[in-house]
């Protein structure tokens, strides 16, 4: 049976940090400060909104969450955004998605300011994710390999089969994981046979966001398989992107929930405490 690589050990450890920070901070006359912007019509986005406001009271970190109808205009949304980016007490932004069809996901993610985007979601964020330059990058990328880390695993040399790589987690991951020192394969849509490339990994990552894209005949007792996949099933479970029985198989995997989807959240924090700091020294360096 294989290691169960929960994060909340990982996690905690990450928030034991961040309220230091926060604590010598507020010493200094300041507090961090996150707003966040919800757009009605998604109970799953606002379920996770509310959470990440508890956890910010129990970091000492002022949340503000903006909630909208769900037919509000682009313009609105985008006039709040510009004040957001203006106003010297905010320090990060995070837009809970997905957004209403009316709305377009690009032209608001572009709003916001790239030193205030603690997802990690603008151009110049997902730019610096590319090139290793300072930048805030996307939280999950992050996650998956602190998650790895935590339980003594390295990247550097190793052979890592990518499976996903989209925008969000897969795409991004792919260059981490190349700065990491990895021999890296991603496997994609057009990927003919993933088992074969997963059967040369030492490592694994899968974040295509469909139930069973993984199973156990395609794995081995070798591998090491972090899930970033997040599905709701007909039944209201949450699981992951490999079957329930790769577990059988490999050699450690992380749980969904419990995994990737719990340090995530931390690193989002940890996140807001390093747009903090590009803000007060490098903000006329890292961003033109």
């Amino acid at each position: 049976m294989a290691i169960i690589m929960k994060s909340k050990e990982a996690a905690e450890q990450v928030y034991a940090t961040i309220r230091s920070q926060v604590e010598k901070m507020k010493q200094q006359g300041h507090r961090p400060h996150l707003a966040a912007l919800l757009v009605e019509g998604d109970p799953a986005s606002a379920y996770y909104a509310r959470t990440k406001q508890k956890i910010a009271e129990k970091l000492g970190i002022s949340f503000h969450l903006h909630t909208f109808d769900r037919h509000v205009s682009e313009a609105e949304l985008l006039h709040l955004i510009g004040r957001l980016n203006d106003a010297s007490h905010v320090h990060g932004i995070m837009l809970e998605l997905p957004l209403p069809q009316h709305l377009s996901a690009s032209v608001i993610k572009q709003s916001i300011a790239p030193y205030k985007d603690i997802d990690g979601i603008t151009p110049d964020n997902k730019l610096a994710t590319v090139t290793g330059d300072a930048g805030l990058y996307p939280a999950t990328p992050q996650a998956c390999i602190e998650l790895l880390k935590h339980y003594g695993h390295t990247l550097a040399g190793k052979n890592v089969t990518l499976v996903g790589i989209g925008q969000t987690v897969g795409l991004p991951l792919f260059h981490m994981l190349q700065r990491e020192n990895a021999t890296v394969t991603a496997c994609h849509a057009g990927t003919r046979d993933i088992a074969e490339h997963l059967s040369h990994a030492d490592i694994a990552f899968v974040a295509v966001g469909c139930p069973d894209v993984i199973t156990q005949d395609m794995v081995h007792p070798g591998l090491i398989l972090v899930d970033a996949g997040i599905n709701e099933t007909l039944e209201g479970k949450i699981v992951g992107d490999a079957a329930s029985n790769v577990g059988e198989k490999v050699h450690a995997i992380s749980p969904v929930p419990g995994g990737v989807g719990t340090l995530t959240t931390a690193i989002l924090y940890k996140n807001l405490l390093k747009a903090i700091h590009l803000q007060h020294y490098s903000r006329e360096v890292v961003y033109s």
